[in-house]
């Protein structure tokens, strides 16, 4: 797999897919869209709009290509992006659990980066 092309192109297949999933059963006052930046690798999953008179803005998942990793900073998934990731072929050294605190990071079995 190459990363410096296949990684962007999967993680971005990944949060298509789940948003349309989530647009098909989501209340229509509630928008969810894709925000990609290409040219830093970063990838955000958000929720904006109106529901029971309370304004809903949220980061569902955020995810960054970084030194040929993925840094998932925020997964809001039921299963967790570094599963579907993992499905996918991405060895777990290339996932950083970047929401955990650095030092709690040799407890997963993802990749131990500072």
């Amino acid at each position: 797999m190459d990363k410096l092309t296949d990684y962007p192109k999967l993680i971005q297949r990944i949060l298509s897919e789940y948003i349309e999933l989530s647009n098909r059963h989501s209340n229509p006052d509630i928008e969810t869209f894709l925000i990609v930046d290409e040219s830093k690798a970063q990838y955000i999953w958000m929720n904006l709009g109106w529901q029971n008179g309370e304004r809903v803005t949220g980061m569902t998942v955020y995810v960054r290509i970084r030194d040929g990793k993925f840094w998932i900073e925020e997964d809001w998934t039921e299963d967790g992006i570094a599963t579907d990731l993992v499905r996918l072929g991405v060895p777990k050294e290339d996932i950083v659990l970047a929401f955990h605190e650095p030092s709690m990071r040799k407890y997963t079995d993802f990749a131990v980066v500072s």
